[in-house]
């Protein structure tokens, strides 16, 4: 299983490391020790934490804007029939659903916890400037 250690889990979440800390603190976390002494988590607990507090942002008003094309994040869900698979993923308050062969799921390792980076490509992209 997967363990991630407090800055890592932070990162993934969007949050500062104390705020995680606080978060096993308060039991929201459960935490373990890695063989060099530091605090981790599963990352099985962080996936299910990160769909509970995911909200995305609300647009509002943006001054400029342009989508990375590349983001880093936790595995929250995978569904596999005997050809093709569904991958969820959480990046910050960012919900990202991947279809893809399972035989590429598999040759990933892609499991509910895991660190993954999902790379966006697209013959159309629209942006703009609201007013």
């Amino acid at each position: 299983m997967t363990h991630l250690r407090i800055s890592e889990a932070a990162e993934l979440l969007g949050v500062s490391d104390d705020t995680v800390r606080r978060m096993a603190e308060s039991g929201r976390l459960d935490t373990a020790k890695d063989s060099a002494g530091r605090l981790t988590v599963s990352g099985k607990d962080l996936a299910a934490l990160a769909r509970e507090i995911a909200h995305p942002a609300a647009v509002g008003a943006v001054h400029e804007e342009s989508a990375r094309n590349r983001m880093r994040g936790i595995v929250t869900r995978v569904v596999k029939d005997t050809v093709m698979a569904q991958v969820e993923m959480q990046a910050g308050p960012f919900r990202i659903v991947s279809l893809m062969s399972r035989e590429a799921v598999d040759e990933l390792g892609l499991d509910v916890g895991v660190v993954a980076i999902a790379s966006i490509k697209s013959t159309h992209v629209v942006m703009g400037i609201p007013t």
